[in-house]
């Protein structure tokens, strides 16, 4: 079932690896089918390792298996949201990377400060707000989600494809999973870029809007004029 996705989502899961987002099992990337309405996402701490197409698990859009004999990530409950709160999206990737995590944890959104973060991120790379104690005891990782979405009330999930989560860590998405593990790949080091930056200049300013349009547009819009 779904072969060519979970291979897919299985190169996504080594990427994030060979990217160095990854620290031991920390981290998930997942995929979705939209026709067959099936999400394949990694297992639940298995070493990336020893990971084969096979140990995928596949799951409904309510997190129910429906194929694989392990268990999937525990970061199940907020890609599945994700998938059914932004339509355009089809692949999801959550990481633990040094510096986007340490914005998380500082609870700070990351401004737009040059044309690096313009070319893939229109705008500032937005972080959520703390979960109550009441959402934290509850179904923490579907709260997770709510967090997310939440924050994303007026933004276009395809202009801005991640998330600080506060207190925690950076999801990442994209049309896929492996657009997915390369947004993962770019908040990283848009987000090292950030703390030097700021750490050379505490007087730091963004970028213009007509920089930062300039920027995103030449590769997202409607007439862009990047690459072939």
């Amino acid at each position: 079932m779904l072969q060519h996705l979970k291979e897919q989502v299985l190169e996504a899961n080594l990427d994030l690896v060979r990217q160095g987002l990854i620290l031991f099992t920390f981290g998930n990337a997942s995929g979705i089918d939209r026709d067959e309405g099936l999400v394949v996402i990694k297992p639940s701490g298995v070493p990336y390792e020893k990971l084969r197409p096979e140990d995928m698990v596949v799951t409904d859009l309510d997190g129910k298996i429906v194929e694989g004999k392990l268990k999937p990530s525990s970061d199940l409950d907020t890609h599945v949201l994700l998938y059914k709160e932004f339509h355009s999206i089809g692949g999801v990737a959550h990481t633990h990377s040094e510096f986007a995590t340490a914005w998380s944890q500082a609870r700070m959104a990351i401004p737009p400060l040059g044309t690096t973060h313009a070319d893939y991120f229109y705008g500032e790379i937005p972080v959520t707000e703390d979960l109550t104690d009441e959402e934290i005891n509850g179904d923490y990782v579907f709260n997770t989600g709510v967090a997310i979405v939440r924050r994303f009330k007026n933004l276009d999930p395809l202009a801005v494809p991640g998330v600080l989560v506060a207190g925690h860590a950076p999801f990442a998405w994209g049309k896929d999973a492996l657009s997915a593990a390369h947004h993962a790949a770019l908040l990283e080091t848009v987000a090292r870029m950030a703390f030097h930056t700021i750490t050379v200049n505490a007087g730091y300013r963004p970028i213009s809007q007509a920089l930062q349009d300039r920027h995103y547009f030449r590769k997202h819009g409607a007439k862009a004029t990047y690459g072939q």
